[in-house]
């Protein structure tokens, strides 16, 4: 009877994040009457199976999980990471599957699916949010090559600018190589002391003259080829997805995230429930401003600087803030006022809203196949320690 109900469960949860995938995809909300009635029915269903296996402690263990669940949830829609959908479908798949299912057992190194310790509502909140990346790829590649196609020379700037690219492909190996040598001549074994010389003969080799530069890296290639040609192939091709990767993913996070993910708006185009692309900031009496610098931008003029106080200090006092919920009616209408005093102008930055509901349906798929992928990450870093 576990195994049936289960399985009953399993089948509406996938059927139903199918379903708020598609409205999250193509009207942009997950909607109340699939969300509360999934809710009931999972605390009605687990209810049935507990009095069928007279362990009345599922149904408690079920109320007290989707309770945990919609409070953590809920902290997610304050902090304005969530939308109030994303919210109430984790809180009902949680009523539905309080525990790990187990509808599939299979061994591959390890035994799948990898349960955590904590419940399975929140595994898939991990999972959800593991997911996303790939999903958000999907979602810009769509809108670069249907809406905004001059957006994709950027986005393979990577490629195109090859000569770059293959740069520091041979720089990182010639850094690789050159840490190795010192390491193992001074007799240190630690991985820790590796990564730091590595990083810092990466700095000192793209600073030297182009012509030392490259009569340097030519000099080591060559070596590395001669002592061990297949080793140094693997390498050169591994640097070279993980560098392309890397600067794909810096363009995605910054240049590519305005460009595609970003619209701007009048005041007039501005609808309820839009989300701002940056909090509005009051910096004096009669001038306002949005903060347009990126995180990673942060990071990069704090280290430059030595300020740390860059990632922490406010702009200013804070007026109107960025959240998953959106604009609401009465900050359009401070927005108005603001610009008819003209002091903003009428040009507002939107994000677009992206789906998230397929994320939470990969999430789900996931944590019913492969389990909990942060212990599965843990686990595998155990082992080859």
């Amino acid at each position: 009877m576990i195994i049936s109900m289960s399985l009953i469960c399993v089948i509406i949860a996938f059927f139903a994040c199918l379903y708020a995938s598609y409205t999250d995809i193509t009207r942009s909300i997950i909607p109340n009457k699939l969300n509360f009635p999934l809710m009931f029915l999972g605390i009605i269903l687990n209810g049935i199976n507990a009095y069928l296996l007279s362990d009345y402690m599922i149904f408690v263990y079920t109320l007290i999980f989707t309770l945990g669940i919609f409070i953590l949830g809920y902290l997610f829609w304050k902090l304005g990471a969530w939308a109030g959908g994303d919210v109430k479908l984790f809180t009902a798949i949680a009523a539905l599957l309080p525990f790990q299912p187990g509808i599939v057992n299979y061994n591959i190194i390890f035994n799948f699916p990898i349960n955590a310790p904590y419940p399975f509502g929140l595994t898939v909140i991990v999972n959800s949010i593991l997911s996303i990346l790939p999903f958000l790829l999907i979602f810009v590649f769509y809108i670069t090559f249907t809406e905004k196609k001059e957006v994709k020379k950027i986005l393979l700037e990577p490629i195109i600018n090859y000569k770059r690219t293959l740069t520091q492909i041979f720089v990182t190996n010639t850094a690789v190589v050159l840490s190795f040598f010192i390491l193992f001549y001074t007799n240190f074994q630690s991985v820790l002391i590796y990564m730091v010389l590595m990083f810092v003969l990466v700095f000192i080799l793209n600073k030297l003259p182009d012509k030392i530069k490259f009569s340097v890296l030519a000099l080591f290639t060559l070596y590395s080829l001669y002592d061990n040609f297949n080793l140094t192939i693997s390498t050169l091709i591994a640097l070279a997805v993980s560098i392309v990767l890397i600067r794909f993913l810096i363009l995605l996070f910054t240049v590519v995230n305005k460009l595609v993910l970003q619209d701007d708006k009048t005041v007039e185009e501005l609808e309820e429930g839009m989300i701002l692309a940056n909090n509005l900031y009051e910096i004096n009496e009669n001038e306002l401003s949005f903060e347009d610098e990126s995180m990673f931008s942060k990071f990069k003029t704090a280290a430059t600087t030595g300020d740390m106080s860059i990632l922490t200090n406010p702009k200013g006092k804070l007026i109107i803030k960025s959240t998953a919920a959106g604009v609401t009616t009465k900050n359009i209408e401070l927005f108005k006022e603001l610009i008819n005093d003209n002091k903003l102008e009428n040009k507002i930055r939107i994000k677009r809203g992206v789906p998230f509901a397929p994320s939470i349906f990969i999430g789900l798929l996931i944590s019913l196949f492969i389990g909990d992928l942060a212990i599965l990450l843990s686990n595998i870093l155990n082992m080859l320690m």
